[in-house]
């Protein structure tokens, strides 16, 4: 038997099913990566997800970040005032940056070597536009195998997190990964350099890794803040392995300014920053 619906009876069906989800499926963003209103999410995409071991992100001792504080590393990062945050970086100049953002500009994104090639400084101007919520994958900037220099991997670490290096973005992909022609994958030599799980990973207020510092950038280019932003990673001498990122951001209204700088470091490991030879620590 064929049952035969008027055009009423076919509308109330069709918000029946609306209202109960049927035939479809809703994806939760990551709290601080929500996409802002008026721009479509074209699927689900997170940051990384560690949650799954976001105990184990314990920020390294004064001791240890102090530890690659050398007269070479203090005298590039330029401070007058170099102030230990408690979470695992250090407040540079009371958290007061010299970059420019009363600027007016198209949105970009450059990549800077220093004279050894090494991958130095990512350097952007930021608005929404520049925000990108879509998988790696989706954009051709998924998982690959290359490695930059000192990438000596260490796994089934113990006392913290269970590996000691992940593929550091100077320019993180959240943030740099909607403007065009922009290499924001894994394998830019110019973006990517050695960086320790922690530095990379920790995102709280209690752990304070670079991701901690890129979501106070996120959320203020979801907010439709305009953001000049600058990462420059800090080498000792000839060292293949940075000492720690220097990450600066400035948003033209003023309401997002800080100046810090993150060691590449981690509780659970000891680092030839020579070579990336890593020593298990803690175990």
């Amino acid at each position: 038997m064929r049952f035969r619906f008027n055009k009423k009876t076919q509308y109330l069906i069709l918000a029946v099913i609306a209202l109960l989800g049927i035939g479809g499926f809703s994806q939760q963003p990551e709290k601080g990566n929500a996409a802002p209103q008026g721009i479509q999410r074209l699927t689900s995409w997170k940051h990384k997800d560690y949650s799954n071991h976001s105990s184990s992100l314990t920020p390294p001792t004064r001791e240890q970040a102090q530890s690659v504080l050398s007269t070479g590393v203090q005298q590039q990062l330029g401070a007058s005032n170099i102030k230990w945050n408690g979470a695992g970086a250090f407040i540079l100049n009371n958290n007061q940056t010299n970059l420019n953002a009363n600027i007016n500009n198209a949105p970009y994104a450059v990549n800077r070597r220093d004279s050894r090639g090494r991958a130095w400084q990512g350097d952007a101007w930021l608005n929404r536009t520049t925000r990108q919520y879509r998988n790696r994958n989706e954009t051709g900037n998924g998982a690959t195998n290359w490695k930059p220099a000192g990438f000596l991997q260490a796994h089934n670490l113990k006392g913290g997190i269970s590996h000691a290096y992940d593929r550091g973005h100077l320019l993180g992909y959240a943030l740099v990964g909607g403007i065009r022609g922009f290499n924001a994958s894994e394998a830019n030599p110019a973006n990517i350099a050695t960086q320790t799980a922690w530095a990379n990973e920790a995102r709280s207020s209690s752990s304070t890794g670079q991701n901690y510092y890129e979501g106070l950038v996120r959320k203020a280019l979801d907010q439709n803040k305009q953001v000049r932003y600058r990462v420059t990673d800090i080498y000792d001498g000839d060292n293949l392995v940075p000492a720690g990122a220097h990450i600066e951001a400035k948003s033209k209204d003023g309401s997002l300014q800080y100046n810090v700088f993150v060691p590449n470091v981690q509780r659970n490991i000891s680092i030839n920053y020579a070579t990336g030879a890593v020593t298990a620590i803690n175990q």
